[in-house]
């Protein structure tokens, strides 16, 4: 394996690419509060286009970010696309909450399956039967629970006004993920990951000295992220302009291309 134990005195060089210029982020206001039973609703953006855009670009800089780090390079090629298809996805949501890219939704005019059925039964006819599956064209519609965890989680990021340090720290946190199965430099990858995660804290601990709690709500934020399946961030913010394309072919083209 290339990943021998000389190879660690690079990591300082990650640490060059992850530190750059801060910049503040105002909090979030207060998240509605409705009802748990509309998280089954059927919502969609209510600008897919202007969404689909904005997030394509936070993609392509995230990936730029990616190919900057020195570490990350020198993996086997193999090892760069498990690690980028793994994480592509919370790494994105960072990059939208870094970039403050707010989501408007609207909900669906199509009645629900329970309205339909009791609509069905008043005027005497038979419940309706379920819907095929829906093709990928037109706005997509995500369920209301989808859209609010990302939300809440943008809202989180927020709150806490990170900075583009403490941003960069926690894209390498999620980067460099060695649990991942078929992984061969684990052990170096699991480095890297310890070494952004005490870069973070020793960054938190010299500017945010009053805030005792505050790496650990960092790490409420990695949690939050992993809560969120990639395939709706697929669907939310791909799907309206890619169709059916496999993001994992996108993301090897792209990771391949100079971006």
């Amino acid at each position: 394996c290339r990943c021998c134990a000389e190879r660690r005195r690079h990591s300082s060089i990650l640490y060059s690419i992850l530190r750059s210029e801060e910049r503040a982020v105002p909090p979030a206001g207060p998240s509605p509060r409705g009802c748990p039973c509309g998280s089954r609703r059927r919502v969609a953006l209510r600008s897919p286009q202007v969404a689909c855009k904005a997030a394509s670009a936070v993609l392509v800089k995230t990936l730029r970010f990616v190919q900057n780090v020195p570490c990350f390079q020198e993996l086997p090629l193999e090892e760069q696309l498990l690690l980028v298809r793994s994480c592509w996805a919370p790494l994105l949501l960072l990059g939208l909450a870094q970039d403050r890219v707010h989501l408007e939704t609207v909900e669906s005019a199509e009645p629900s399956m329970l309205q339909r059925i009791l609509t069905a039964r008043q005027q005497g006819e038979q419940p309706p039967p379920r819907p095929p599956a829906r093709p990928h064209h037109g706005p997509h519609l995500t369920s209301a629970g989808d859209i609010q965890a990302i939300k809440g989680f943008l809202a989180k990021c927020w709150s806490l006004d990170i900075s583009t340090k403490e941003y960069a720290y926690l894209k390498g946190t999620v980067l460099f993920n060695p649990d991942l199965p078929g992984l061969q430099c684990t052990q170096y990858i699991e480095g890297l990951q310890r070494e952004a995660q005490q870069a973070l804290n020793e960054h938190v601990r010299l500017i945010h000295r009053g805030d005792e709690a505050r790496f650990a709500k960092l790490n409420v934020v990695l949690s939050l992220l992993r809560s969120i399946n990639a395939n709706v961030v697929a669907e939310l913010f791909f799907r309206p302009i890619i169709g059916t394309v496999n993001m994992d072919d996108m993301l090897l083209e792209m990771l391949c291309a100079k971006l």
